[in-house]
Order: C-alpha cells, then structure tokens, then sequence
C-alpha cells in the first residue's frame, strides 16, 4: 500500500508539471498559412517538433519584412531560445536539409545542437525516390496526382516495405556503404524498367555520406528527449505540414500526400502519446485553395483569378499557382471531427477585402443526394455541386486591424459564421503574412 500510494503521489507530482502541448494542423488542402501561425504560437512554446512529411512541404514567414520559406526545419527556429525537432515521423532529404541549415546560417540565423535536433530514426530519401516519383508520375499521364516529384511517396512505401534507410544508417559510413549499395542496385532495376537512367552508387553513397557526417552532431533520440522536455514542464508546439485532406487515409485519396497529416499522426511522428496532448488548433484560409490535381468543390475562376491578380496563392515549394475556390465548410467540418480540432486561426482575411458577395459552401449536392460531409470516393467529390450562402463583403482594407473590434463588422459576421459552421472557436485571425498581423480573439 505504502509503494502504490508513492507511486500515485509521484504520479500526481509529475502530472502537475504538464503544461499545455498544443498540435497545429492544416484543415483543408494544405497551404492554410501554418508557417506564420506556428511562428506566432511559438513565442510561448519552448518546444516545435515537426512530425510527418518532407521536404514537399514549405512553411513562409515573414519577419519585420523579411521573408524565410522553411521546408523541413521547424519555423520555430527564427526564434531564440527554442528546440527545434525533426521527428520520427518525417522522411528527410538529408542533402536538402543541409541546404536549408546552410541558408539559414548565412541570414544569421544560429543552428547548433543545442537548439536543434534530429531523430536518429526518420527515414532517409534517397535520389532512386525522386527518379521513382517522377517516372511513374509520368506513366500515369492525365491521371497524374500533381505530386512535387521530392521521392516522398516512394520513401514512405520503402519504409511500409521495411527496406528504407534511415538516419542512424546514414550517419554509419560503413552500414551507409553496405545497405546503399545495395537499395541502388535493386532501384536502378526498377528504373531501367521504367524508361530511366540508372544511379551511381558510388557518386550518390559520395554526397549522402557527406552529408550523414554533417548531420551527425544533430541526431538524438528524439522520444526520449521530448519525453524529458515535458516532464521538465517545457511547452510543445506539434508542427503539421500539408492539411487535412491530403492525408493518406482522411484526405481525397488518391490525390493525397503519404504520411498521416492529421492529429493523430503527430502522436506517431513524435513518439509522444496522446494523453500528453492538450489543445488541437486548426489552420484554415478563409477562402479555399489546393496544389495539384484532385476534387476542389469550391474551385471558381473568379476568385482565382483576382488572387493570383494580387499575387497571393503561388506555391511556396514549388512555384504553383494553387487552385482556388470559396470557403468550403463541409470540408473544414470533417476536419474538425477528424482531428478533434479545439480552436481555429483563420488567415488571409485580407484577401477577400475587395470582393462584394462572399460565398460560403454548406452542402454538397450530388445528383438527388445532399451531403453534409466529405464522401470518401474522390469521383463523386468531383461530381458534387457545392450548395451556398452567401454573405456582403466589408470591401475595406483590414491589414492593419489590430483587435477584432477594429475589423468592419461584417467581416467579424463572417469569421464568426465560419467559426459555427466548422465547429470550432475563433482563436485567431490573420490579416496578413506579418507577425503583427495576428489578431488573437
């Protein structure tokens, strides 16, 4: 009785020291403007972990002007005094990463272990990935996914196979040696088959065990680091990259990423169990928009066009100008049961300043059937006619609204019907890609 009545008080003693860990997700196609988000969240955060996708991936922020597009590393890394962690669930191009820690120490930004960290067990993407990725994106023809060609798919499957590489193998010269030689030797069979030139083992084992050796400081165990980070009462950001529904098994499969983007997958990705998890904070634009092929209910021209009219809308990865359509709530909705999202930050308020009527779709409506959710066949997604409300633009400019009482009034109606029809509360507001363009409601 004595040792369980200890071990319960110690139990209680630990759990009072668990502050708030939050996830941040995408709660549409990706692109919801997560970078600045999590940037601006992590001024209280001590911790930013990112826990699922690649380099497919690019996070902007924009600091006293300045802008930084991040693509792997944590945004939290633009601030001082913060850890930043790659997490498991991550599949890493390691020549890639270097690139990106490269540029960030030129702008003066400091990377050292100390405020960054790698785990030991993310899989690696290799160049096969990439020649893979494009080569059968390429047979597919105008059934292409719009894939970013970066070898994520490939790599994630090589991981499902339980033949990937990852980083502990990467960091190994002699084990790097061994099993290299060996994935090339398969790949370059797969890629001869495929119309593709074949790879030199001993150029590609050359650049990646380079970049393994620069790495190596940097990788840790990260689920026994992020486990004493909590128990030592740190706060953790849990970064998503794409959005909801291009989850691998929530998202519009098949034109989807290939990790699990949603919240359960920064469990996973991290190591961290959800009973540690405390808030869910979801990330939506308050219009809608998408990189690549695949059903967009809401997709109209007319919005599109006056977007990319602006500027606004272009990938920051790729370059892309992303498809764009009316806020879609059916969509946000889903999310929202999906993840379990507690609150939401809506960004570019801003760029439906200039429109007079605002649609906002509140069903779908597929033949003589009406939906009030996503139905999972991508086709009849594609087929369904979205239903709308509509509301009276504010036609003002709002970038320079700090509070939510200074926004016109019918952009607060606005944010606030969204915020019902997702079922979730209004956090915040974003008026623009600076810091100082975040209205907390």
């Amino acid at each position: 009785m004595f040792v369980r009545g200890f071990l319960l008080a110690l139990a209680g003693a630990a759990c009072e020291k668990f502050m708030a860990n939050t996830i941040l997700v995408g709660a549409q196609w990706g692109d919801e403007g997560k970078g600045k988000i999590i940037d601006v969240l992590t001024e209280t955060a001590g911790v930013v972990v990112r826990y699922a996708g690649g380099n497919n991936a690019g996070h902007t922020v924009i600091v006293k002007g300045k802008k930084t597009v991040l693509h792997l590393i944590p945004s939290g890394i633009l601030r001082k005094n913060k850890l930043c962690v790659i997490g498991n669930g991550v599949v890493l191009d390691p020549i890639g990463l270097v690139s990106e820690m490269e540029g960030l120490k030129k702008n003066g930004i400091k990377i050292t272990p100390r405020n960054f960290v790698l785990s030991e067990t993310a899989h690696v993407v290799f160049p096969y990935h990439r020649e893979l990725d494009g080569a059968r994106e390429l047979l597919k023809g105008k059934n292409k996914i719009g894939t970013t060609k970066r070898g994520i798919g490939p790599a994630y499957g090589d991981k499902a196979a339980r033949v990937g590489l990852r980083v502990n193998d990467l960091i190994d010269s002699a084990k790097l040696r061994v099993k290299l030689e060996a994935r090339i030797k398969e790949n370059n069979a797969v890629l001869k088959s495929l119309g593709a030139k074949p790879l030199s083992f001993k150029q590609v084992f050359a650049e990646y065990n380079k970049a393994g050796q620069y790495l190596k400081p940097f990788v840790q165990n990260t689920v026994v680091l992020l486990h004493e980070q909590i128990r030592h009462g740190a706060e953790v950001l849990f970064e998503g990259a794409q959005g909801t529904f291009l989850d691998i098994d929530h998202g519009t499969y098949p034109f989807v990423t290939s990790s699990n983007t949603t919240a359960g997958g920064a469990c996973t990705g991290s190591g961290v169990p959800p009973h540690r998890m405390d808030r869910v904070v979801g990330v939506m634009k308050a219009y809608t928009t998408r990189v690549g092929e695949g059903p967009l209910p809401t997709e109209n021209a007319e919005i599109s066009d006056l977007l990319h009219g602006m500027g606004r809308e272009f990938g920051a990865t790729t370059g892309r100008a992303r498809r764009c359509g009316w806020f879609d709530s059916v969509a946000t909705r889903h999310a929202t049961m999906v993840n379990g999202i507690d609150d939401l930050a809506i960004t570019n308020l801003d760029g439906l300043d200039t429109v007079e009527n605002i649609k906002v779709c509140v069903a779908y409506r597929h033949g003589k059937t009406q939906y009030d959710y996503m139905p999972n066949d991508a086709q009849v997604l594609a087929e369904c006619v979205p239903v709308y409300v509509e509301f009276e633009g504010w036609r003002t400019p709002t970038d320079k609204c700090k509070t939510f009482k200074q926004l016109p009034k019918k952009a607060q109606a606005y944010l606030k019907a969204i915020a019902e029809l997702t079922n979730a509360n209004l956090y915040i507001a974003s008026v623009g890609p600076g810091r100082d363009q975040t209205i907390f409601v």
